[in-house]
């Protein structure tokens, strides 16, 4: 207990250290409360806004059948002050897909805001939503005929005349929402159901009662719809929201874990260092008496105090934080939920970074207590300057190593070809994490080997710009294992970092050729009863203004060597800039014409054709041989399996008519977009209407913000394990100048200069980042390499050459900076002080 005291002592004279040695544990502290809080803050708001039932009602009929007729029984229902039906009903306006939706319009009830216009009152009236005006050219006062009704079997009955009377804002504007009153919209569309009826009850009205009267009005059957009060129905509908978010969240958790690792190391390192800056003390209570078990339990206890006082701070300030972002929302009218305050999260917070720190202390303290009293009085050395790391040390980084690579080796004797069958990519990849976890523990394990020889690599041009830089790198190189420790935590980061880089570029490769050749172009024209678009038309669109790169094709089936018959097509390759994304396995696609084609890859795997092979179509009785100029990775554009020259086309017998057109947007941005779109509809609606018009660049657009969105959220997530690498740099640099306090006065002494030992500090922790980043390139590109084959998604290898330098000079730059502050605070100490100093 008296080890104890003092050490206590030592930390209540000296508050600030504890706080510094535990910085990277309060971090981390943050990052969890502060994500715990996130989700709170998320399923809160999505409970109270993003629910479709409004919250005035009170009673709801749903899943199950319900006439139009019923709704007047349950409007009659005594205690019931208001009910709607809804309505969900498809149609088409000029090709074009319109959602027709219920709704009053005005009241607690409605879904909708007027902001133009009047909100329809009779049959064949309807209001859109904004982005619906500008898409389908619904604008206030027109009039169009659209496809509403249809017999049993489907047909489409004669077309309806509707009227737009009012512009109004809903919840969501996908481009193709149309709105009515219940009963103008069952007249409208004679749908012979409504899919929900809702209902808001009379001030004072029984609420069970009246549910169970409503209740009663349906009979019993497989059919019959159940009734249920809104309060239920809306926290439904937002947890079915919120399971997204729970998914999401879980993600993050896996990304914090990592952080709480990379936590727990920095402390392991500034635990070490700040034991050796003590050897003198501990060597005294050791002369006085003290066990090792007292020394180490009291150096844990302290570990564990550090633990306390950081993890509190750290949920004091997420806490802070959380509260302070729904107030800021409030000043730009934007509705937040506060997420309260969760004490068994706090409490859980907490307690894991005192379990970090307790864990982070033990092999240090240990470390600390095996020193002898005589051995530690006579020197100041530490044990961040041994340069082995013992034999049970190498066996178990070797050991790692092997498994690493016996997995390694697995995966890549086992990755899947082209469009594999039954495949389940789930083994594999968690193989692939497996190999990676033993590839990180084996660099934990021998990492202070390996910053000597990487040091020699990558350390060259420092210790060329003059003694001031021979100096940082020596200083790094004499103390191995403080090197280590920070740099295992930095390419920790740096693997993510680069793992997520080449995975994002290579599906974005991935992504790009697949909608270039799903989606070749902003618009596609096509007969709605595929009916062929005459060349009239086609030369019309090329002569507006507002669409550019007008390209028709034709398209047919046809045997291709014999074997299945698959889609073709004519499609000018070089008509499109989308199709520049396409690149071919082998042959060039430049190298088109009369007598070549272009395959895709199941067409050139099921004929066995390569480059220059003659293959055979077949369309009736005519055979054309042509000769096979490339083969692509995937599917030809517009989901073909070959694409061949017009003549050879015609040659097969192909009729002359075109199956559809393609054609771009003038510029870039919405405007532009609607304003082709409009150009087509226009065109299409004076040849007859007969075609419809799909804005594949929506499509497009899409896919491409999915893909940026989930690249940005992994590299964001991943950021945290960098912020903590780069604070466990700060930590090291900060400690190791106490540490070194008589090195320094004795370089002043001999002529460095402030501004040189300033500089030659700041090199070494940028030293730090440069090891770092190296080993993390070395790891994080193979392994994304290998995840991306894993998946067998048919992705190539994309290395990002420029976005990988840059996380390197960030990442370099990021760890110089962290040492500047310290490297000032050495710089102010005299010589005199230093070499005086105990």
């Amino acid at each position: 207990m008296s080890v104890l005291r003092t050490q206590l002592r030592g930390v209540a004279r000296r508050p600030s250290r504890l706080l510094l040695t535990g910085l990277a544990v309060l971090v981390v502290s943050f990052v969890v409360y502060a994500t715990v809080l996130a989700q709170q803050i998320t399923e809160r708001s999505v409970l109270n806004g993003l629910s479709g039932t409004p919250e005035a009602v009170d009673v709801v009929v749903h899943n199950g059948t319900i006439k139009a007729a019923q709704l007047a029984a349950v409007t009659k229902t005594a205690g019931v002050a208001e009910a709607v039906g809804r309505v969900d009903y498809g149609g088409e306006v000029g090709g074009e897909y319109l959602q027709l939706q219920a709704d009053p319009g005005t009241g607690p009830l409605a879904l909708t805001t007027v902001t133009q216009g009047r909100f329809p009152t009779a049959p064949g009236e309807v209001a859109v939503t904004p982005r619906t005006v500008e898409r389908m050219g619904l604008r206030l006062g027109a009039t169009a005929d659209a496809q509403l009704r249809y017999d049993e079997q489907g047909n489409p009955l004669p077309k309806t005349k509707i009227k737009v009377v009012g512009i109004v804002s809903a919840r969501d504007d996908f481009g193709f929402q149309a709105y009515a009153p219940t009963a103008a919209l069952v007249k409208l569309t004679a749908a012979p159901f409504l899919s929900q009826i809702d209902v808001r009850l009379a001030p004072g009205a029984d609420a069970a009662a009246v549910q169970g009267k409503i209740d009663a009005l349906f009979p019993p059957g497989d059919e019959r719809p159940q009734v249920s009060d809104g309060a239920t129905v809306r926290h439904d509908e937002a947890k079915a929201k919120a399971s997204d978010v729970n998914a999401i969240f879980a993600v993050i958790a896996m990304f914090v874990a990592i952080a709480v690792v990379a936590a727990g190391l920095v402390a392991t390192s500034t635990f070490r260092i700040v034991f050796a800056q003590r050897m003198r003390q501990l060597a005294l209570l050791r002369a006085v008496g003290a066990g090792r078990r007292s020394i180490t339990g009291a150096l844990a206890a302290e570990g564990a105090l550090t633990g306390l006082v950081t993890g509190t701070v750290g949920v004091l300030i997420a806490l802070g934080v959380g509260h302070l972002i729904p107030a800021a929302a409030g000043w730009f009218d934007k509705k937040i939920a506060s997420p309260g305050v969760p004490v068994p999260a706090a409490l859980g917070t907490i307690a894991l970074a005192v379990l970090i720190t307790t864990l982070a202390v033990l092999a240090p303290a240990a470390s600390a207590s095996r020193v002898s009293p005589l051995e530690a009085l006579r020197g100041s050395g530490t044990t961040g300057a041994r340069r082995d790391i013992g034999k049970l040390r190498w066996a178990a980084g070797i050991l790692l190593t092997a498994g690493a690579v016996l997995l390694a080796g697995y995966v890549v004797t086992h990755l899947p070809g082209r469009d594999p069958e039954d495949y389940n990519a789930q083994p594999m990849l968690f193989a692939i994490v497996a190999s990676g976890a033993f590839a990180f523990f084996a660099l934990v394990a021998l990492g202070p080997v390996l910053v000597r020889p990487v040091l020699a690599l990558l350390g060259w041009p420092i210790r060329r710009s003059g003694p001031v830089g021979r100096l940082a790198a020596g200083g790094v190189g004499s103390a191995p294992r403080r090197a280590a420790a920070v740099s295992v935590v930095v390419a920790l980061g740096v693997t993510l970092i680069a793992g997520a880089l080449v995975g994002g570029a290579s599906f974005r490769v991935l992504v790009d050729r697949e909608t270039a050749a799903s989606s070749p172009a902003d618009y596609e024209l096509t007969g709605v009863n595929e009916d062929p678009v005459p060349a009239g038309l086609v030369e019309q669109l090329r002569k507006n203004d507002n669409v550019s790169h007008v390209t028709p094709y034709r398209r047919q089936l046809a045997k291709i060597g014999g074997q299945l018959e698959l889609p073709v097509t004519d499609l000018a390759m070089s008509g499109l800039p989308q199709l520049k994304k396409l690149d071919a396995v082998s042959g060039s696609l430049g190298d088109t014409g009369p007598g070549r084609v272009v395959l895709s890859g199941f067409a050139g795997d099921v004929t066995g054709a390569r480059v220059g092979d003659q293959v055979p179509f077949q369309i009736g009785k005519r055979t054309v041989k042509l000769t096979v100029a490339a083969v692509l990775p995937d599917d030809a554009p517009l989901h073909a399996s070959a694409v061949l020259d017009p003549a050879d086309l015609t040659k097969l017998g192909a009729p002359t008519a075109y199956a559809g057109v393609l054609a771009d947007a003038v510029a870039s941005g919405e405007k532009a977009r609607t304003d082709g779109n409009r150009a087509i509809q226009d065109a299409q609606a004076a040849a007859g209407g007969k075609w419809r018009v799909d804005v594949l660049a929506d499509q497009r657009d899409q896919i491409n913000d999915n893909v940026t969105l989930l690249l940005v959220i992994a590299v964001g997530l991943i950021g945290l394990t960098v912020v903590i690498a780069v604070v466990g740099v700060g930590t090291t640099t900060a400690l190791s100048v106490v540490e070194r306090v008589r090195e320094s006065g004795v370089l002043r002494a001999v002529g460095l200069s402030k501004s040189g030992l300033r500089t030659m500090l700041t090199a070494e922790s940028a030293l730090y980042g440069v090891i770092g980043a190296a080993i993390g390139l070395a790891l994080g590109v193979p392994y994304a390499w290998l995840a991306v084959k894993a998946l067998g998604v048919n992705a190539p290898l994309a290395v990002p050459y420029l976005q990988l330098a840059a996380v390197f000079a960030v990442l370099v730059g990021l760890t110089a900076l962290a040492g500047v502050l310290p490297a000032r605070r050495a710089a102010k100490v005299s010589p005199v002080a230093a070499l005086g100093a105990e």
